[in-house]
């Protein structure tokens, strides 16, 4: 068994085409089929259900192929980490990211990684904290911005916490509240709310912070994306919270500070071994975080 037998079934089981399978290994479909049928004479066992109109995984395909991504993902980690050692950073890097982050341009800082490091592939996704921790405990992504609340442990992870922040009061300039200095949990637990999700990390941080203090409150509107929730207090609809660094961005919109508020902490998590292309990218922030002064309210 050798590497590239390994890639020809992974993209047989990947693309269900052995013609596909063939040109995205850019060799011949005789030549594919013949190096899986070795495999398949070798381990005394079918990986693959040939019909006219699909090709399937057998059990004994779908044992192969779980291990054969394992031993394809060592073998990249060795090429990449083997490069590093002469100084040279390339591969992948996959990037998992909450959608504010204020204290931090996230594409200025990936512009700046791109021209150190041409020959990394980055792959950025917007996800929820808690989707995120999980992908990194199954190492589906390489490194992941979080935003959790204060008592929320992250565990498993190698994370540094880069900042800490309170959440202010988002409102619409002809909110009726607008025209206070500061505000209270009482006070905006009267108005129309819009909020993430139940059960989502940024929602807990709201969600204890009311009942710290025993304070009811309805949610109206639940939103998945930071910019829908800045576009429904835009509208008029609702009143939201948003962290206190980049509350500076909602233009025509007024923002408060909230006595006994929710907080929440940003960190940068990775695993703890980490590619040469992520340790780089940790590296990078560490620098670029020490130039930017820290805005964050007490």
């Amino acid at each position: 068994m050798n590497l590239r037998q390994i890639d020809y079934v992974l993209a047989v089981a990947e693309e269900e085409n052995f013609t596909r399978a063939a040109e995205r290994c850019h060799t011949v479909q005789s030549a594919l089929s013949h190096q899986i049928a070795r495999l398949e004479q070798e381990f005394g066992a079918r990986l693959f259900e040939r019909t006219s109109r699909q090709v399937t995984l057998t059990p004994a395909g779908l044992t192969f192929v779980r291990h054969a991504r394992q031993v394809r993902e060592a073998a990249q980690r060795l090429e990449d980490e083997m490069a590093a050692a002469t100084g040279e950073i390339r591969g992948s890097l996959r990037i998992g990211s909450i959608s504010t982050l204020g204290r931090l341009d996230l594409p200025a800082l990936l512009a700046q990684y791109h021209r150190r490091h041409p020959q990394v592939d980055v792959q950025l996704a917007m996800r929820m904290s808690d989707v995120m921790m999980e992908e990194l405990r199954l190492q589906q992504i390489d490194v992941a911005f979080l935003g959790v609340w204060p008592g929320e442990p992250v565990l498993g992870l190698d994370a540094r916490l880069l900042w800490e922040e309170p959440l202010l009061a988002l409102l619409h300039p002809d909110h009726p509240l607008a025209a206070l200095p500061q505000l209270d949990l009482q006070q905006l637990a009267g108005c129309t709310l819009v909020d993430w999700p139940a059960g989502s990390g940024p929602r807990q941080q709201t969600d204890m912070a009311f009942a710290a203090l025993g304070i009811k409150r309805r949610v109206t509107f639940e939103v998945n994306h930071a910019d829908m929730l800045v576009d429904l207090v835009r509208a008029g609809c609702a009143v939201g919270m948003v962290p206190a660094l980049g509350a500076g961005e909602h233009a025509g919109l007024v923002t408060r500070p909230v006595l006994d508020g929710p907080r929440r902490r940003v960190y940068l998590a990775s695993h703890d071994s980490p590619t040469p292309a992520a340790a780089a990218l940790l590296a990078l922030v560490d620098g670029y975080l020490q130039l930017v002064p820290d805005q964050a309210s007490a």
